[in-house]
């Protein structure tokens, strides 16, 4: 081989064997095979059409074999505008069992501007709590009942709302922390000590206490505490006070007593 402008010729050796014709004879002539493959296309366009037309039926009615609708309670307080009900449609085919699946996908799939909180998907965390068809619970416990009506979804009622399915618990938190939830000693522990042990009658009266997982569904649900959160502690926070009032290990028993000894907590 030979450079030829910035190329290599083929030597005469390696050209093409002369019982196969030039590429310009399928272009040039009639029946080349271009014009063969055209006219064979021109033929199977309106089958290949119909075939198309018919998958995309059965797509469409394979997708949405099983929809479900959903009214989300939806607000924005960047665009300061009135709350709003949203009506989505999945199928539940393509959805996990939890209403917190619906939302995900949803919001995966069909409107990324939907705002929630989750965090376990196991019941443990409390960040996915809503009201759900007018009941509190959680999105990731709570199954998808199919409906003929869309199910409803708003967040956690006579709350302010942040965003959507977002409420704003800062009020909750804080009272949470003014019961001051941790053990507390009047002596100290020296370096090295082991734990402080309890009796398993006093570790057995805890149970139904230490369960809580703060998810505020109780609270929101109460109606004294509706009209008077600023005062009034609620039933979970209460139970978390009386959690460590009940706790043989803990030495400001009387302390705590006289704390929550107010008509109004």
């Amino acid at each position: 081989l030979k450079p030829f402008g910035g190329l290599r010729r083929q030597s005469p050796s390696c050209r093409p064997p002369p019982q196969f014709p030039p590429r310009s004879c399928a272009v040039t002539e009639p029946g080349g095979t271009r014009a063969m493959l055209s006219a064979a296309m021109t033929r199977l366009r309106p089958v290949l059409a119909a075939q198309q037309r018919l998958a995309g039926r059965r797509a469409f009615s394979a997708a949405m074999s099983s929809p479900q609708k959903f009214a989300i309670y939806r607000y924005d307080p960047d665009q300061m505008a009135k709350p709003f009900l949203q009506e989505y449609t999945i199928d539940l085919k393509t959805c996990g069992p939890m209403i917190l699946d619906a939302l995900l996908k949803i919001k995966n799939e069909v409107d990324p501007t939907l705002t929630f909180r989750r965090s376990c998907r196991e019941g443990i965390c409390g960040s996915c709590a809503m009201n759900i068809n007018g009941k509190n619970g959680l999105a990731c416990l709570q199954y998808i009942e199919p409906n003929a009506a869309p199910i409803e979804i708003q967040p956690l009622p006579h709350s302010y709302v942040v965003k959507d399915l977002v409420p704003d618990l800062t009020n909750f938190y804080n009272q949470y922390k003014s019961i001051e939830p941790w053990l507390k000693r009047k002596d100290v522990k020296q370096k090295g000590d082991k734990e402080y042990f309890q009796s398993r009658e006093d570790r057995a009266k805890l149970d139904g206490m230490y369960e809580c997982i703060l998810c505020a569904c109780c609270m929101t649900s109460c109606p004294s505490y509706w009209w008077n959160p600023e005062y009034y502690l609620g039933p979970a926070v209460l139970m978390q006070a009386y959690r460590w009032i009940a706790d043989s290990r803990d030495q400001f028993t009387e302390e705590r007593l006289a704390w929550g000894n107010d008509t109004m907590k």
